[in-house]
């Protein structure tokens, strides 16, 4: 079964594919709740790349790495890629001003379908948070 959740971000596709991909903003947006954050962040963004985002309870009671490999890649429009023998399509789409950021996924067992929607929409809620927080410093101008 596939599960789709999608946002919708004030931001050039551009800024949001960097935000996307980089390691650093990965480690301040990728949690599904606020006791969660990711510890560290490595990106190899290539076919065939590798990524490995280490996820750990903030009481340090549990924590794993999500990992995967880049199966595709069309910058700033298309990231695909399997973990643990799964698959994530994470499609960029410009429209009206706003891009629309749609992750679709292979549910796993242990976990409801809701629970699973609900966990990759928070993360992408997330996402989109991170994303207008960093526009709306880029856009504010110096104190004179």
């Amino acid at each position: 079964m596939k599960i789709t959740v999608s946002t919708e971000i004030s931001a050039p596709i551009t800024e949001i594919w960097k935000r996307y991909t980089s390691p650093e903003d990965i480690k301040a947006w990728n949690a599904a709740s606020a006791d969660w954050h990711t510890t560290a962040s490595t990106v190899d963004l290539k076919v065939g790349g590798k990524f490995c985002s280490r996820m750990e309870a903030k009481d340090s009671s549990f924590g794993f790495d999500f990992e995967g490999v880049y199966t595709a890649i069309d910058e700033p429009n298309l990231i695909e890629y399997e973990f643990g023998g799964r698959n994530c399509r994470v499609e960029f789409m410009e429209g009206n001003n706003r891009v629309t950021v749609t992750v679709t996924f292979d549910a796993e067992e242990i976990h409801s379908e809701d629970e699973q929607r609900e966990g990759w929409q928070s993360i992408l809620d997330n996402f989109c948070r991170h994303v207008t927080a960093r526009q709306s410093i880029l856009q504010t101008p110096p104190a004179s």
